[in-house]
């Protein structure tokens, strides 16, 4: 076949007309319809992907939202405390028992070894003790907070995310409660006998090998990990309440509770 070759100001006219849509080609008929089709679908999709969550709407006035929110968050410490503050409130709970600390670890396999792994067990057990000794004292420092906390915090409380308010006991409350419990566990690790059990297991651990270095961090070692996982276990317990009274109306045992957070 042979094309025949057109002048260029006639090819130039024929480039700028508007194709016809029975000249269009297949290819570019399915590349349009493609792209209507996928325009078509575009808002659908970016309205799923943005939607906002939706804040909480109340008609209760600035002074009910601080009773309410404090109602609620006594309620939310008082049965966390309560539920890990009596024996095996830590011990026989998965998600909160406090296992030896990490330093301990290499100490069991030689111990096994020499048939006294069990002091490992015992002393794992005296420091949940200790720590649900302790935890009674973190429930005074709490009522203590909120009775401080002012009609900005709460309205600022309300409307942030779900766990707002266990991020501010943790910023206002962490110094405190550390400065309470720790003389508390101190004295529950030695009344435990904890403290006892660590000196029985440096007995047993010192003719191991490579021990030094793992019971290096003497009494105080055990009195900050227990700390630190009570204040954890404490804080994870409060931040489950305030998410439950959020956004479960049963847990809103009050009729000021059900104005505040609706229900």
């Amino acid at each position: 076949m042979r094309y025949l070759s057109l002048p260029l100001c006639t090819a130039a006219l024929l480039l700028a007309a508007p194709v016809s849509a029975p000249a269009q080609s297949w290819s570019d008929l399915g590349k349009d319809l493609l792209k209507q089709q996928l325009e078509r679908q575009r808002p659908a999709e970016t309205t799923t992907s943005t939607a906002a969550p939706t804040p909480i709407t109340t008609t209760a006035s600035t002074e009910e939202i601080g009773s309410g929110l404090k109602a609620a968050l006594k309620q939310a410490a008082t049965q966390v405390t309560g539920r890990l503050g009596k024996t095996d409130g830590f011990n026989a709970d998965p998600l909160v028992h406090i296992p030896l600390p990490g330093k301990l670890a290499p100490l069991r396999s030689g111990l096994a070894l020499a048939g006294q792994s069990g002091l490992l067990d015992d002393l794992e057990v005296r420091l949940n003790r200790a720590a649900e000794a302790a935890t009674p004292e973190a429930r005074e420092i709490f009522l203590t907070s909120l009775d401080k906390m002012s009609l900005d915090d709460a309205r600022t409380i309300l409307s942030g995310p779900k766990d707002s308010a266990t991020q501010y006991f943790k910023r206002t409350m962490t110094p405190d409660l550390t400065a309470a419990m720790r003389p508390v566990i101190q004295s529950e690790l030695s009344k435990t006998g904890a403290m006892t059990s660590y000196q029985a297991l440096s007995a047993a651990a010192g003719a191991l090998p490579l021990v030094g270095q793992a019971l290096s961090g003497g009494p105080e070692l055990l009195t900050d990990h227990v700390l630190e996982r009570a204040l954890g276990a404490i804080f994870t317990g409060i931040g489950k309440e305030e998410a439950a009274i959020r956004t479960d109306p049963a847990k809103r045992s009050t009729d000021l509770l059900k104005k505040v957070f609706g229900g």
